[in-house]
């Protein structure tokens, strides 16, 4: 008589599921928990991409015709006809060329208030921060990711807009009116653009740390990134010659093409065609020269605005100190006591 033993069945595994790469717990956190802020910079960042691309392109057509036509006095006329743009609708290629200028001022002050107010103050307020904390995060990693994450995002952002920038002042300077405009935005979109939108974030976590509490953190905030702004494009005091506070404009280029292909001195018929046809005149050609220290300022402002974030930034783990719990060392009751001699 056989006896046979039952075979167990093993269950059935399901096969691995496979993840997708992607941020981890806390910088999915960060971004989940602002992804209203997240949508607003993206937003932010597509539109004045947008913008710049057409003024790179189409939006540089009338300008560029009037300047083909009359010059430097085309594209004068093309600009003060249109002067007065409402909500970045109409309005010439010399005056809409600043509104980004404009935008990337009020988002680096966003970044600051953002940072004092929604990043850090309110989940002080609020005590999400200090539940974070006695989980698996500590302080110091927890305000790691609320930098970093920010940081990565300011960059890649700020950095696109300000190469698209200086590609359309490349490719369209010469259709701007002459005067403190061209100047003030030479030196003042580079490197040293993607500088200050940092220090605003750094400032902003640093007022957060320091007040706790949102209003004032908003405002202490908005208003130190508020006086950084200002004091950029040729307001630096290293940006000012020591024998006069007043600089001269850029200096331009400035021909006039004959039928031959000859550069001659502008006649200055302004906007005469029987003028630019006794002259011979078929064409223009105008552009704003480097300046050499464009760079060496560039490079001095940006060393000093990231030099000012550092500080901010270290500040802020220096005050994170203060919320850390400090841990007792228990008393050892096991200890042998010392026999004393007699």
């Amino acid at each position: 008589m056989t006896s046979s033993t039952p075979t167990l069945e093993r269950p059935a595994q399901s096969p691995a599921r496979r993840s997708l790469p992607g941020p981890d717990g806390l910088v999915w956190t960060v971004l989940r928990l602002h992804r209203t802020a997240l949508w607003v910079w993206t937003a932010y960042v597509a539109i004045t991409v947008g913008l710049l691309l057409w003024l790179w392109g189409p939006g540089a057509n009338a300008a560029q015709k009037a300047f083909d036509t009359f010059g430097y006095a085309g594209a004068q006329d093309n600009a003060f006809q249109g002067s007065a743009p409402i909500v970045l609708v109409g309005g010439s290629f010399d005056s809409l060329f600043y509104e980004p200028s404009t935008l990337i001022g009020i988002a680096s002050c966003a970044i600051a208030v953002f940072a004092a107010g929604p990043l850090i103050a309110r989940e002080l307020e609020l005590g999400t921060a200090q539940l974070a904390w006695t989980q698996s995060v500590s302080p110091a990693r927890w305000l790691a990711a609320k930098l970093a994450v920010p940081a990565v995002l300011v960059t890649v952002g700020t950095g696109l807009i300000v190469v698209l920038y200086r590609l359309v002042w490349n490719a369209h300077n010469h259709l701007l009116v002459a005067g403190i405009g061209p100047r003030s935005f030479s030196f003042s979109i580079g490197p040293a653009t993607v500088a200050t939108a940092l220090f605003g974030l750094a400032v902003g976590v640093l007022a957060a740390l320091v007040l706790r509490r949102t209003l004032p953190a908003l405002v202490a905030a908005g208003l130190v990134q508020f006086l950084a702004g200002a004091m950029r494009g040729n307001n630096w005091p290293f940006q000012h010659s020591p024998f006069s506070r007043l600089q001269p404009e850029l200096p331009v280029y400035s021909k006039a093409i004959t039928s031959s292909g000859a550069k001659v001195s502008d006649p200055g018929c302004y906007l005469s065609q029987k003028c630019l046809d006794r002259h011979d005149i078929t064409g223009f050609t105008r552009t704003y020269l480097h300046s050499p220290d464009y760079w060496p300022r560039q490079l001095t402002e940006t060393g000093i605005l990231l030099a000012l974030t550092a500080l901010a930034v270290v500040g802020a783990f220096l005050v994170l100190r203060r919320y850390q719990p400090r841990t007792r060392r228990p008393k050892n009751t096991h200890e042998p006591k010392k026999e004393t001699a007699a």
